[in-house]
């Protein structure tokens, strides 16, 4: 990954920071692993993003991602994404162009279908690192506080 220290920004007084104003640019390519941005790779604080590849006629495992919540772009194929809302399974299928959020701590998993065309989405978290929590089997996410 390519980054340049001190472009466009000011140093701190010591001379050696700069003041966090400065914009980090991953080109296409430079990502690590599916990560472009993280608190590994440009210092973000509250923030993941990447971008994911799906095979065709693959599934994940059922997960969540912990407290966070997780935006998704579809920029290629035709993802169908599944949760339980606590009397059956949803299926979601979804076209590129489509956004989708996952709420914090909601069972899901991501497949796709299609024999032929991988899937690729865009996914951004609100932690700065992905969280996955595989997990046995999809169930309803119960409010706080509920028994």
């Amino acid at each position: 990954m390519t980054t340049h220290e001190h472009v466009g920004s000011t140093p701190n007084t010591d001379g050696k920071r700069p003041l966090g104003n400065r914009v980090h640019h991953v080109r296409a390519g430079e990502l690590d692993g599916h990560a472009a941005i993280s608190g590994g790779t440009v210092g973000s604080k509250k923030l993941w993003m990447g971008l994911v590849e799906n095979p065709p006629l693959s599934a994940t495992d059922n997960h969540h991602h912990g407290d966070s919540e997780a935006g998704i772009y579809v920029v290629s194929g035709h993802p169908v994404f599944v949760f339980h809302d606590g009397i059956q399974e949803v299926r979601i299928s979804a076209d590129p162009g489509d956004f989708l959020l996952v709420p914090p701590f909601v069972p899901h998993r991501e497949e796709n279908p299609d024999p032929n065309e991988p899937v690729v989405v865009v996914i951004a978290r609100t932690t700065q690192e992905p969280i996955k929590v595989s997990l046995p089997e999809l169930y309803q996410l119960k409010e706080a506080g509920t028994r």
